[in-house]
C-alpha cells in the first residue's frame, strides 16, 4: 500500500474525516498519557535519581514550560508552512525524546530530554486542533469532534495511572516512556497516508522577539515559584527573576500591539468568550496539575501504596472525566458552553473544598467522592474551552487560536505544579512521616485548587452570556474585515 498522501483536492468523506480525527486523538493521547503516567512514577524516580520535591517539580515543569513557550510559534509556523508537515515533525521529535528519557542516567539529563519531548509536543496538540477545525467545518459536528478530543484526555487519565503503575511495579519507571513509541510511530504512518496538507491562505511572518519574550516570561515565573521556598521569597535571586518576568510581560504587550502580524494576536482577546476560555484553561489545568501532584504524593508517600494501587485509587476521577467529556461536547454543540462551564466550576470547587475543609483524604469514602466530583468537573471543562477558542475565529488563523488555548492549558499546568509544590514544601515542617503532617501541610494547596474551580465558575458565567456572545461576533467580523482588506492590498 502506498504511503503517499491523497491529493489535496480529494473530497473528505465521512470515513476519511473520522480517520483524521483518530490520528489527531492519537497525538493527544501520547502527550496526555505521558503526563499522567509520569505522575504515578514520581516517587520511584525520586528514589532512584535521589531528587527532592523541587527536582520532581522540574521533571514536570521543564516539559510544560518548554511546551507552553513554543505552542504559539508551532501554531503560526504550521499555518505558514503546512500543518501536516509540522505535525509529522512533532511526532518524530516526541518519539525520539521519549526514547532518550527512558535512557536518562541522571535527574539533569532526564529534565533535558523532557525538554526535547516538549519541543515535539508543541507541534502536536495545537496543530492537531487546527487540522480538526479545518476538517470539521460545521459548528455542531466540530463541537462533537472536540468532545471526542476531550474524551481522549479522560482515556489518558484512566489508562495512565493503571498502565504507569503496572509498568513501574513490574519493569521500572523507565518503561513508562516506551508507551509512546508504538502510538507515535502508528500516528506518523497514518498521517503520511491520510492527512492532507493544509496551510493558511495568508502566511504569518515569524516573530522572534515575541517568542523570546514569551520564553523569558514563562521561564522566570516558573523558576521563581519553584525555587522560592528553598531560596527565600525575598532573596536577591528570586527578586531578580520576578523583575525579569514583569519586564518581559510589559515588553511583550507593548511590542505585540505594534506588530501587524504578532505572535500573540491581542485582537483575539476583544472577544469575551475567547478571553474567558483562556482564563478558564489556566485555572482548570492548574487545578488538575495540582490535584494529580498532591494525590500521587499522598497515596504513595503517606498511605504507602505502590504505583499500581495508587493508580487504581485515582481511577474514579479518570472514569468520570472519560464519561463526561463527550457529554460536554454534545452539550456545547446543542446548547452552547454555558451549562458545561457552570457544571465544571461547581464540581471542581466542591472537590477542592472537600479536601481543604473536610480532610477528604483521611476517609476512603470521602476520598473517592472527592475524586469522582473532580473528575466530573474536569470532564465538563475541556470541550467548552477548545470550542470557544476556535469558534468564530477565521479558519486562516485556526492554528494560532488553538495554540493560544493550548498554551493556556500548559501555563496552567506549569503554574499548578509550581505553586502547589511550593505551598506544600513551605507547609512541611518535616517530611511527611504521617498522614496528619501531610494533610495539614496540604490544606492551603487544596484551597488554591478550590479557588481555581471558583474561577472557572465565575468566569464561565460572565463570559458565556448574551453580552459575551456579542463581543465574539464583533471580534470575528473585525478580524474577517481586516484579513479581507489586507488580502485586497496584497493583490
Amino acid at each position: 500500500m502506498s504511503l503517499s498522501h491523497p491529493a489535496l483536492d480529494e473530497p473528505l468523506t465521512h470515513r476519511r474525516r473520522m480517520l483524521i480525527l483518530a490520528i489527531c486523538c492519537m497525538s493527544l493521547l501520547i502527550v496526555s498519557l505521558d503526563n499522567t503516567v509520569l505522575n504515578v512514577a514520581l516517587p520511584s524516580m525520586r528514589k532512584e535519581l535521589d531528587a527532592d520535591v523541587a527536582g520532581m517539580q522540574w521533571t514536570i515543569d521543564a516539559y510544560t514550560l518548554v511546551l507552553a513557550s513554543l505552542l504559539m510559534l508551532a501554531g503560526s509556523t504550521a499555518d505558514r508552512i503546512g500543518r501536516r508537515k509540522v505535525f509529522m515533525t512533532g511526532l518524530v521529535l516526541f518519539t525520539i525524546g521519549s526514547v532518550l528519557c527512558s535512557l536518562a542516567p541522571s535527574l539533569e539529563s532526564l529534565i533535558a530530554f523532557r525538554m526535547v519531548q516538549a519541543v515535539g509536543g508543541s507541534m502536536l496538540n495545537p496543530v492537531a486542533m487546527s487540522i480538526i477545525t479545518n476538517t470539521f467545518t460545521e459548528p455542531r459536528e466540530r463541537a462533537r469532534a472536540i468532545g471526542v478530543w476531550g474524551a481522549v484526555v479522560g482515556i489518558s487519565m484512566a489508562a495512565g495511572p493503571l498502565v504507569g503503575g503496572l509498568l513501574v511495579d513490574t519493569v521500572g519507571w523507565r518503561s513508562i516512556f516506551w508507551v509512546n513509541l508504538p502510538v507515535g510511530l502508528a500516528a506518523l504512518l497514518l498521517t503520511l497516508r491520510y492527512v492532507p496538507e493544509s496551510r493558511a491562505p495568508k502566511p504569518r511572518r515569524p516573530d522572534p522577539v515575541g517568542q523570546i519574550l514569551v520564553i523569558a516570561l514563562l521561564g522566570s515565573v516558573t523558576y521563581a515559584i519553584i525555587e522560592a521556598p528553598a531560596k527565600g521569597w525575598l532573596s536577591a535571586e528570586i527578586l531578580v527573576f520576578s523583575a525579569v518576568a514583569v519586564c518581559a510581560l510589559v515588553s511583550l504587550v507593548l511590542y505585540e500591539r505594534r506588530r501587524d502580524e504578532p505572535l500573540i494576536d491581542l485582537r483575539f482577546f476583544r472577544s469575551a468568550p475567547f478571553s474567558g476560555a483562556t482564563v478558564i484553561a489556566v485555572s482548570a489545568f492548574a487545578a488538575l496539575a495540582g490535584f494529580l501532584f498532591l494525590s500521587t504524593l499522598y497515596l504513595q508517600d503517606v498511605r504507602g501504596l505502590d504505583a499500581l494501587h495508587a493508580g487504581l485509587w485515582m481511577l474514579p476521577m479518570a472514569a468520570m472525566c472519560f464519561v463526561c467529556a463527550p457529554l460536554s461536547g454534545r452539550l456545547v454543540g446543542s446548547r452552547g458552553p454555558r451549562i458545561s462551564l457552570l457544571v465544571a466550576g461547581v464540581a471542581m470547587t466542591v472537590s477542592g473544598v472537600l479536601f481543604a475543609a473536610f480532610e477528604a483524604e483521611t476517609s476512603n469514602t470521602t476520598l473517592v467522592i472527592g475524586y469522582v466530583v473532580f473528575g466530573i468537573g474536569f470532564g465538563f471543562v475541556n470541550a467548552p474551552i477548545t470550542n470557544t477558542a476556535v469558534s468564530g475565529m477565521p479558519r486562516a488563523q485556526a492554528g494560532v487560536a488553538a495554540a493560544v488555548a493550548s498554551t493556556s492549558r500548559q501555563v496552567g499546568g506549569t503554574l499548578g505544579v509550581a505553586v502547589i509544590g511550593a505551598v506544600l514544601a513551605a507547609g512541611m515542617a518535616s517530611s511527611a512521616s504521617s498522614s496528619t503532617d501531610f494533610v495539614e501541610a496540604s490544606k492551603p494547596a487544596w484551597w488554591i485548587i478550590a479557588g481555581c474551580g471558583l474561577s472557572v465558575l465565575v468566569v464561565g458565567a460572565v463570559t458565556s452570556g448574551r453580552w459575551a456572545r456579542g463581543t465574539a461576533i464583533r471580534t470575528a467580523e473585525r478580524l474577517e474585515h481586516t484579513e479581507a482588506a489586507e488580502a485586497s492590498v496584497k493583490v
